[in-house]
């Protein structure tokens, strides 16, 4: 006698969730963004705080290999132009052109970058509030002078943001100290954190 075949198993039946569970889902969602907007809180606002720091650069055009001649605005970081690991990872050097200490975005040194630089002359570092929406006015390709007095606004290099989209970031920097024969400038900085917004100045500020 043949042994009995095998029970077969009974398969598993996964149900999608009805529409009516999708649109319940929907409007719970509507319901609490409605509520949060009601009690004036944007669920989409990003909340910081300024945070201004001093950094200092050295030029170019020193010979030693070892010192920061670059800068992050966002992370706030000095970063060695020389080291492979950190191409394209800048928004701007500094350097001795012409018998004046310069700004360089990076495509000046052959980078491909959209970081740039708005010089504004005799504005004080806490009275901007927007970088500006013109965007002819941003220098990508030639030195800029660094002269105190003078308030830099910077737009960062494209990176990813906190949900994988592209952005750029803004920041404003003024010159504290330029010593044209030691090749250093020392800085005021600070930048937002929010994607893709010209705003210089937290919410609400």
């Amino acid at each position: 006698m043949s042994p009995a075949p095998p029970h077969a198993s009974p398969s598993v039946v996964r149900r999608r969730p009805s529409v009516s569970v999708r649109l319940l889902s929907l409007a719970l969602l509507g319901i609490l963004l409605t509520a949060l907007a009601a009690c004036g809180d944007d669920p989409f606002l990003l909340r910081w705080q300024e945070n201004p720091r001093e950094a200092t650069l050295f030029s170019l055009d020193r010979p030693e290999l070892n010192r920061p001649q670059a800068f992050d605005m966002l992370q706030g970081r000095r970063v060695i132009v020389q080291s492979a690991q950190e191409e394209g990872r800048w928004d701007f050097a500094v350097d001795r052109r012409d018998g004046q200490m310069v700004f360089l975005p990076p495509r000046t040194l052959g980078v491909v970058s959209e970081a740039a630089l708005v010089p504004l002359p005799n504005i004080a570092f806490d009275e901007i509030r927007d970088a500006p929406a013109d965007t002819a006015v941003y220098i990508t390709r030639e030195p800029v002078p660094i002269q105190t007095g003078t308030l830099y606004v910077v737009r960062t290099h494209q990176q990813s943001g906190p949900f994988g989209q592209i952005c750029f970031y803004y920041g404003k920097l003024e010159p504290l100290e330029v010593n044209l024969e030691a090749g250093t400038v020392r800085f005021l900085f600070d930048t937002s954190p929010d994607c893709n917004n010209r705003r210089l100045v937290p919410p609400g500020s």
